[in-house]
């Protein structure tokens, strides 16, 4: 038993020193549904912004993308249209992707000499699909969330981190598989599914996905039901 607990206690211990790594304690988390537009702060900005960079990685071991360069916006990269800085120098992007999920760097240089510690914001993405939708047949939504801790697995992160994926109806109450018409499955720690069979009298009818970080709601996902065919997801 003392074996066991002293292998849980260096896991525990490995772990925090992971997620320390990859997040300081004046990091910044946040989380959006796909589609939305976000504001990215950038806490060590010098006034004017003519002094601030942004760099993004998607991955820890992919290579840094530089967004914005003394102010200024990259225009060689594929979502430049989508960005822009505020007079705080905070990030903006509009209409957020779940491929946009990653770790944004706000850095502070004057005459080539990096000055201030880097503001560091993770960006996390709520997103929804389904499968094909009709009257009497089933459906299955996937309410998925895109995070950028990828050395870290997403059962570990949701832990430590006590971050919870859950569907609720129009009224806002906890959909469980307490109720039979509903299948709930986490195949995926990130990942929450919701299989139903479509009712005549469910057009309209609109089922959520929320995700909660340490017990405070942070963003949604809803799903419209569409008889005919046609699905609203926002």
């Amino acid at each position: 038993m003392a074996d066991k607990c002293h292998l849980c206690l260096l896991g525990l211990i490995f772990l925090s020193s992971l997620l320390t790594g990859l997040s300081g304690v004046d990091d910044a988390h946040v989380f959006i549904s796909s589609g939305e537009d976000v504001r990215l702060p950038c806490n060590n900005a010098l006034p004017g912004c003519k002094s601030t960079t942004w760099i993004y990685n998607r991955f820890s071991y992919s290579s840094a993308v530089e967004l914005f360069s003394g102010g200024r916006k990259k225009t060689d990269i594929e979502k430049h249209e989508r960005l822009s800085l505020e007079s705080d120098c905070s990030l903006n992007i509009k209409s957020v992707t779940k491929e946009d999920c990653g770790s944004y760097i706000c850095q502070q240089y004057v005459n080539g000499h990096k000055l201030r510690t880097d503001a560091r914001v993770f960006l996390n993405v709520l997103h929804v699909s389904s499968s094909e939708i009709s009257a009497g047949l089933s459906v299955t939504l996937f309410c998925q969330l895109y995070s950028s801790y990828p050395r870290v697995s997403c059962g570990d992160l949701i832990r430590s981190e006590r971050i919870d994926l859950f569907w609720v109806n129009q009224a806002g109450d906890k959909l469980t598989n307490s109720d039979s018409r509903y299948q709930i499955s986490a195949p995926d720690h990130c990942i929450i599914s919701l299989k139903t069979t479509i009712l005549n009298e469910d057009h309209n009818r609109e089922w959520r996905c929320e995700v909660t970080h340490r017990d405070q709601l942070k963003t949604s996902v809803s799903y419209t039901v569409k008889i005919s065919g046609e699905k609203t997801i926002s």
